[in-house]
């Protein structure tokens, strides 16, 4: 059992999935009638529950969404998670060569995480019981309770985990949870709208940071031992 745990969300973090997830987004909304400009679309659904942004959608357009909109974007998602998936660039030489325990804690179902970590190579890096969906649970980001959840799978207090984000949700789970937050903002902009954050712009920057904050830790307190007499 460690005493400490690094938290690494998926989406945007492990991998660059959140780019395509947003053009097909796009691309359906338009089916609907609504459009987006620039990124509107990527900060629409960036870290958030589905559920959530298709009823903002179903708003936007003026009707309520089908039923059948939220399986079709997940396969036409998957499709191109197939064709184009990407893992964030430093993210495998980070994982390969990261001598702290860590886990992935992500919004999206069990079977999305698997899926795109196994495409990018990823999976092998982690446990299958180092997983964790917001599925899991029902409970969702900027909510701790996902990486509450993780850290007491690990045995591990919030206060010795770390939390690696991309998302103003995922930013704020971290730092209600009372762990430390790294805050991944790879276009060199930071619009978390939170002080306590390490912001960092590139995964080589990460291992580094990850020392410090390990090495900074307090000595973690042992269980006192009963005395025979």
């Amino acid at each position: 059992m460690s005493d400490h745990l690094v938290v690494f969300d998926c989406d945007g973090v492990l991998v660059d999935s959140e780019t395509l997830s947003a053009r097909v987004m796009c691309d359906m909304a338009r089916e609907l009638g609504v459009t987006f400009a620039g990124d509107t679309a990527l900060a629409m659904i960036q870290g958030r529950k589905v559920a959530e942004w298709v009823a903002e959608l179903g708003e936007l357009a003026g009707r309520p969404v089908s039923d059948a909109f939220v399986p079709e974007f997940r396969s036409r998602c998957a499709a191109a998670f197939d064709r184009d998936l990407l893992a964030v660039d430093g993210v495998d030489e980070l994982l390969s060569g990261l001598d702290l325990a860590f886990c992935c804690a992500s919004s999206a179902p069990l079977e999305k995480i698997r899926h795109v970590l196994g495409r990018t190579g990823l999976l092998r890096h982690l446990r299958p019981e180092h997983l964790y969906s917001a599925y899991e649970i029902g409970v969702w980001k900027p909510d701790p309770g996902l990486f509450l959840h993780a850290a007491r799978a690990h045995g591990v207090p919030p206060e010795r985990c770390a939390v690696v984000e991309d998302s103003t949700p995922g930013v704020r789970a971290g730092l209600r949870a009372g762990m430390t937050v790294f805050g991944y903002a790879p276009n060199g902009v930071a619009a978390f709208g939170e002080e306590d954050v390490t912001v960092f712009h590139s995964m080589r920057e990460l291992p580094e940071l990850l020392r410090r904050w390990h090495a900074a830790l307090p000595a973690a307190a042992t269980p006192a031992r009963e005395v025979c007499r």
